[in-house]
């Protein structure tokens, strides 16, 4: 007697077309667009969670740059400043600061400016 998957089959075409249900057109109805979308999506996504973290690192030295340049100073200046007056803020928390807490972000850029003047 011939054996045929069925059941299991009917459960495995249920998960897949749940996990692509929203997508547009052929890709959320039909069994082979739908599975090459779901492994392509898995592609994008895996690339992009880190292209993801590059964005933010660029966008964060954007605002640094523009807050340290309203004050006087180049962004290359101001990093090295940092490491000179031995500040260990990362990109994330000067951006935070350059933007919502502009009080602190001078106190830094006195503190690196008066380093930077040390030497």
């Amino acid at each position: 007697m011939r054996t045929t998957k069925g059941p299991a089959r009917t459960k495995a075409k249920k998960r897949l077309f749940r996990e692509v249900k929203g997508y547009r057109g052929g890709r959320s109805r039909l069994l082979r667009t739908a599975k090459e979308s779901l492994l392509r999506s898995g592609q994008y996504a895996f690339r992009d969670r880190k292209v993801r973290k590059r964005e933010f690192r660029k966008l964060w030295i954007v605002r640094i740059n523009a807050a340290v340049r309203q004050r006087g100073m180049r962004y290359s200046q101001f990093i090295h400043g940092l490491e000179k007056a031995d500040i260990r803020l990362n990109r994330k928390m000067l951006a935070e600061m350059a933007v919502g807490d502009p009080a602190a972000f001078d106190a830094v850029v006195q503190q690196v400016q008066q380093a930077l003047q040390a030497t």
